[in-house]
Formats: structure tokens, C-alpha cells, sequence
């Protein structure tokens, strides 16, 4: 990660707390009746990590078509490079609904152009109640604080409403951009 110019602390976080900002600005004024909240969050807090936990549970359900176990979410956790979503390199999300933990993501920094996002997650029980975009928009904001001017992402076909969701906010199909793993099988971007 070194082989690129880091901005300086004191750029990063004034460029995500205005980015964070308009973020929050631009959901209010969307629809003021949703309660979303969304902010960056260390990936290890107490919210974050049950969150992250859903994530993959829900993730890897799919996948294997049948419901993961804890010693699979364990495993899979387990090592994941989370680590780097954090200054200076990425920021993690938390969102909140109605101050209930319902949603996380992750923007992390892959060269000075460009920017992933990962871990996107909505608790099913909360999804079709406006948080997607505010997610969307927060790690594009943020991924513009850091500087980049693409960002990326891996999913998987069966990931149906994530294809969609990604699609429906201007991304678009994408080559292979780091090496093959078991489960990404389809890839996008977005210049921002």
C-alpha cells in the first residue's frame, strides 16, 4: 500500500466528515421520513461485529444453499482483511435504523484511483426501507475523500438483489480485478 501517496490525517478526516455529511444531507432530504443514520464505526465494535457475523451468514447461506454454521461464519471471519478498513486506507460503516444496528459496508483503497466496496449488508428485515442508497452514497462519498476516482466491486450471481442494487445506482459489468477466489464470479464498477 505504500507505493502510493497517503493524504495526510487531517485531509482524510476533514474530506470524510464532509463527505459523511452530505451523505446524511442528501438522505433527509430524499425522504425525510426514513430513520436512517449511518456512520464510520471501528469493525470491531460490538454492532459492527454482529453485523459483520450477519453478513456473512447471509452470504454464505446463500452460496452453499443451506444455513452456515457459527464455526463456518468463525472460519470465514477468520483472517478476512478487515483490518484495513480503517484510516488510512478504508472506513466501515454501520448504519442504524430507528438506532437499531441494520446495515454495514466497507470502502477500502486499492491504488490512488481507485477505491472497493465490501461487506455492503442490510439485515433482510430491514431492506426496501431506503438504506441502500444511503449506503451506496456514503462509501461513494467516502471513496472520493480518499481520493480515488473509480470504485469496485466482487459479488456472485445468486446475489440477485445485490446485482440489482448495484446496477440500479450506475455500476456496471467489470473485469476480474484481483485474483480469483471461490465465491466472486461477477464484477463491477463505477467511475465516479
Amino acid at each position: 500500500m505504500d507505493a502510493f501517496p497517503v493524504l495526510s490525517n487531517e485531509a482524510l478526516v476533514a474530506n470524510r466528515v464532509a463527505a459523511i455529511s452530505d451523505a446524511k444531507l442528501r438522505v433527509t432530504q430524499q425522504n425525510a421520513r426514513v430513520n436512517w443514520t449511518l456512520a464510520p464505526e471501528p469493525f470491531d465494535s460490538p454492532d459492527a461485529l454482529a453485523l459483520r457475523r450477519a453478513y456473512y451468514y447471509d452470504v454464505a447461506s446463500s452460496y452453499w444453499k443451506r444455513p452456515a454454521t457459527e464455526a463456518e461464519i468463525d472460519a470465514g471471519l477468520k483472517d478476512d482483511g478487515v483490518e484495513k478498513l480503517a484510516a488510512p486506507t478504508g472506513e466501515f460503516f454501520v448504519g442504524r435504523y430507528d438506532g437499531e444496528p441494520a446495515a454495514c459496508a466497507g470502502v477500502l483503497r486499492l491504488d490512488p484511483d481507485t477505491s472497493e466496496l465490501t461487506r455492503v449488508f442490510i439485515r433482510p428485515e430491514y431492506r426496501g426501507k431506503g438504506g441502500s442508497g444511503l449506503l451506496i452514497n456514503a462509501l461513494e462519498d467516502t471513496a472520493r475523500a480518499l481520493g480515488t476516482k473509480r470504485i469496485v466491486l466482487d459479488t456472485r450471481p445468486d446475489l440477485v438483489e445485490a446485482c440489482k442494487l448495484y446496477e440500479r445506482h450506475g455500476y456496471q459489468d467489470f473485469h476480474q480485478y484481483k485474483p480469483a477466489e471461490d465465491y466472486p464470479q461477477v464484477w463491477y464498477s463505477k467511475d465516479l
